[in-house]
């Protein structure tokens, strides 16, 4: 059953959204928890704040952990995906009894969905620099590709990346000045100087004009399999690159945690068990080129 997201559970005269989450999640989390709320609310009838009961939740959660995608009908939504939707869920109810839209709260008797540790394909320090010596079909493919090694930058970062966001900050040098799509969260990134390199002479408008998600499927394969590299690389695994190559040389994994713009250092501690000085100390020893 597909979703409508204008829905509301409803109380009285007042509405609430999983969008009016006083700090909510990321956007695309928002909007497919409120989905999948809705999908769930659809099948046992109408529902208000005060007919939310620890059974209902509980079945919300059992919900969650058989549900199929919403986008691909066809496949079951993985585990992880339903903690972090059944966390937004929590979150909402939280605000709920905050405003005394629930006389209990039922946070307190509610268990998590676990989260499963999944393996981060990425590529090592050799497998970079065979792949930036590859020839690519796509040079803003591989421009960007690369980009993401040396950055750590999210594809929707990249893809809407303005010259205006490429800043010199006195004592630093080149940097990267963004807010985030998908956590709002402000960062600067010093470049090195092979990133400055990718990027080439400044000029106005996208840094990466002719990018686009296309290029991130068959042409990323190709260019990936011409390198002989035997793994399943996507445009996101480059971010993985960047992260566990910079905390295999011992960057210190608070930096890194900032870089990457992760709210939890524990998300960014899963790229090695490994705790040991800062960014711009190691800024450049990512390479692209042979020595």
């Amino acid at each position: 059953m597909q979703a409508n997201c204008t829905f509301k559970i409803q109380s009285h005269n007042k509405s609430l959204k999983v969008s009016d989450l006083a700090h909510p999640p990321s956007v695309p989390f928002k909007r497919l928890t409120h989905c999948l709320l809705i999908d769930y609310i659809v099948c046992i009838g109408k529902c208000t704040f005060g007919e939310i009961t620890l059974d209902l939740c509980n079945k919300f959660r059992d919900y969650l952990l058989n549900a199929k995608q919403l986008k691909h009908t066809k496949k079951k939504l993985s585990k992880n995906a339903a903690s972090g939707y059944f966390s937004t869920f929590r979150a909402l109810l939280k605000k709920a009894y905050k405003e005394k839209l629930l006389t209990e709260n039922v946070n307190d008797f509610l268990e998590y969905i676990e989260w499963d540790d999944v393996v981060k394909e990425f590529l090592n320090q050799d497998e970079l620099i065979r792949l930036a010596q590859t020839p690519c079909d796509s040079d803003v493919l591989r421009r960007a590709s690369l980009f993401s090694c040396l950055t750590g930058l999210r594809f929707s970062d990249i893809l809407n990346l303005d010259w205006k966001n490429i800043q010199e900050i006195a004592g630093i040098g080149l940097c990267v000045v963004i807010k985030t799509q998908k956590t709002k969260t402000a960062a600067t990134l010093p470049l090195c100087e092979d990133a400055i390199e990718l990027i080439g002479e400044r000029k106005t408008g996208k840094v990466f004009p002719g990018f686009k998600k296309t290029l991130t499927a068959k042409p990323l394969a190709d260019w990936i399999k011409a390198a002989n590299i035997d793994k399943h690389i996507t445009f996101h695994c480059f971010r993985h690159t960047y992260a566990t190559l910079q905390m295999a040389m011992s960057s210190n994994p608070y930096v890194v945690s900032q870089a990457l713009t992760h709210k939890n250092l524990e998300t960014t501690l899963r790229y090695t068990h490994e705790v040991p000085t800062a960014l711009l100390e190691t800024l450049g020893k990512i390479k692209i080129k042979p020595k």
